[in-house]
């Protein structure tokens, strides 16, 4: 098989792996930040999250284009 197939399966596999093991904690994270809105800690957890949502985001995006180059 192509390389590129290899290597977004992975790309793709590796990211869903991360994903999953990280949701957990990141709900969790949005659970504090509900129940103690203005403590310090909840400015930290908040911004962890936004970048969690950026990064899963660009896993996303960097995913479909990998896909779409595969089967172009």
């Amino acid at each position: 098989m192509d390389l590129l197939l290899w290597i977004t399966i992975g790309f793709f596999m590796l990211g869903f792996v991360v994903l999953l093991s990280m949701k957990r904690s990141m709900e969790s994270k949005l659970a504090f930040i509900k129940e103690n809105p203005e403590s310090a800690e909840s400015s930290i957890k908040t911004k962890s999250i936004i970048w969690w949502i950026a990064s899963t985001t660009a896993w996303g995006i960097l995913s479909l284009i990998l896909v779409v180059l595969v089967f172009s």
